[in-house]
């Protein structure tokens, strides 16, 4: 008799999880490496003082992108991506193996560096990281990737050694200028990827990009009523920068300076706009260095912004919020509270306020230490957060008292809410355990403003507090 096996999801998965990422990871390798192949061929195709060195090199930002989202283990794909690029550019397979050796000790390099020092895929968050990232990912990992490569060609005879100064300072700024022009570009956005714009500012940016565009073709392009052309004008780009970089943020200011580079390096092959030079390799290492430049000013300014955004809404939630609990604070209660008020007297419909204190604070103080006196009062914190409806709000109102602003609740919703929050607390198990005391106000019975509101409330509370205490006693 045969039995037939039934193959379950639990019987499968252990044997497919395996397979999966192994075919993730070969899809991931195989699209870096074609995506690093096609850069590179591009890059090569404006080599002019060698054929293996060009000015224009977008593979160190891809390489340097790819090495901080998915580590170091794709670099076989950057390996084989230069291996090839230069294999079926010019040279040998011995200087071949030699220049990916370089390109992909960069990346590492790079990617090392930019994690241990400038915080890895965070650097455009703060002004230091991002400055601490031009310097080690641009200028010093570039340095091995340039070096490595003029050997090369020195030793396998495809470059004179009097040129090789000439041909590794074209190495370098091309392989730094890509790292500042596309790996911002890659981490911002994998970062970053939803864009959540109002219609303004969708707007906005369709003018800021139809901006950029035209004040680039004018300065790059010549485009001007002008017989004259090759204007020094590149300085009109600033602006634009920016725009982006204070009204957007990193993200889009990357991203413009990407687009800026591809016009800019486009029209500057052509021998047009303000660097253009007797030679065209001349042209694209000027260019090149004011791309740098102006990617790492403007990218650092972006940071600044980000970073004094972020401070201001830290500020903020101050403002609002006590900072031991994360509920709001008095001075929020009371906006909260002549918030409901207003609403009240319009619809003629109550509200109450429940006031909490927690029972024994200070000898849970004197007993355990402050520091779990102050876990108790977040404890309850906790407990007013999950007992409340979207429309209440829960605030510390001082010291170890509490309050919830209960919009449209009579009393006996009031008396439920308590009763809730002190099951709650019953259930909790950490120790010490804790208890809280209770007052209960009415709008408009116990009073028409929010002072005599919460000292209703206050009243209640502490003859509450007073009868346990009394019954207690007589209890012993």
């Amino acid at each position: 008799m045969v039995i037939p096996t039934i193959m379950t999801s639990s019987s499968v998965l252990p044997d497919q999880a395996p397979k999966d990422r192994l075919w993730r990871t070969g899809a991931t390798m195989l699209g870096l490496a074609v995506i690093y192949f096609a850069a590179a061929k591009l890059g090569l195709s404006l080599a002019f003082v060698n054929p293996s060195a060009t000015a224009v090199w977008p593979p160190t930002g891809i390489a340097l992108a790819a090495f901080l989202i998915f580590g170091a283990r794709v670099w076989p794909a950057i390996f084989a991506a230069a291996f090839l690029a230069n294999l079926t550019t010019a040279g040998s397979v011995a200087t071949s193996i030699g220049i990916a050796t370089g390109n992909t000790l960069e990346g590492l390099l790079g990617s090392y560096l930019v994690q241990r020092f400038a915080a890895g895929r965070q650097a455009f968050g703060r002004p230091r990281n991002a400055f601490r990232f031009a310097v080690l990912a641009a200028g010093v990992s570039t340095t091995v990737s340039a070096t490595a490569g003029v050997l090369s060609l020195a030793v396998g005879g495809l470059a004179a050694w009097a040129d090789l100064g000439r041909i590794w300072l074209t190495w370098w700024l091309g392989d730094g200028a890509g790292a500042l022009v596309v790996a911002p570009v890659v981490l911002l956005w994998i970062e970053n990827p939803r864009v959540e714009w109002t219609g303004r500012q969708v707007a906005e940016a369709a003018v800021m990009l139809v901006s950029l565009v035209v004040v680039a073709l004018a300065v790059f392009g010549g485009v001007f009523p002008t017989q004259a052309k090759n204007y020094p004008l590149e300085f009109l780009c600033i602006p634009i920068l920016l725009w982006a970089a204070f009204r957007f943020g990193a993200r889009e200011t990357a991203t413009a300076i990407l687009l800026l580079a591809v016009i800019a390096i486009r029209i500057e092959t052509q021998g047009l706009g303000p660097f253009a030079r007797d030679t065209r390799n001349e042209s694209l290492l000027l260019l090149q260095a004011f791309i740098a430049v102006i990617a790492v000013t403007k990218l650092i300014v972006a940071s600044v912004v980000a970073e004094r955004r972020r401070m201001e809404g830290h500020l903020r939630d101050l403002a609002v919020r006590d900072p031991l609990t994360g509920l709001a604070n008095y001075r929020q209660l009371m906006v909260a509270l002549e918030a409901e008020i207003r609403r009240s007297q319009r619809t003629q419909r109550g509200f109450a306020v429940l006031l909490l204190d927690v029972d024994g604070l200070k000898r849970i103080n004197d007993r355990h230490g402050h520091l779990v006196g102050s876990r108790a009062l977040c404890r309850l914190a906790e407990v007013l957060h999950m007992s409340c409806r979207a429309v209440d709000t829960a605030a510390r109102y001082g010291g170890d008292e509490f309050a919830l602003v209960l919009p449209e609740t009579d009393d006996t919703a009031a008396q439920q809410v308590a009763a809730r929050v002190s099951e709650r607390l019953e259930r909790d198990v950490e120790a010490p355990r804790i208890k809280a005391s209770f007052g209960v106000a009415f709008f408009p019975r116990d009073g028409e403003t929010a002072e005599a509101i919460l000292s209703g409330a206050d009243r209640v509370l502490y003859s509450m507090k007073a009868a346990s205490r009394s019954s207690g006693a007589r209890a012993r």
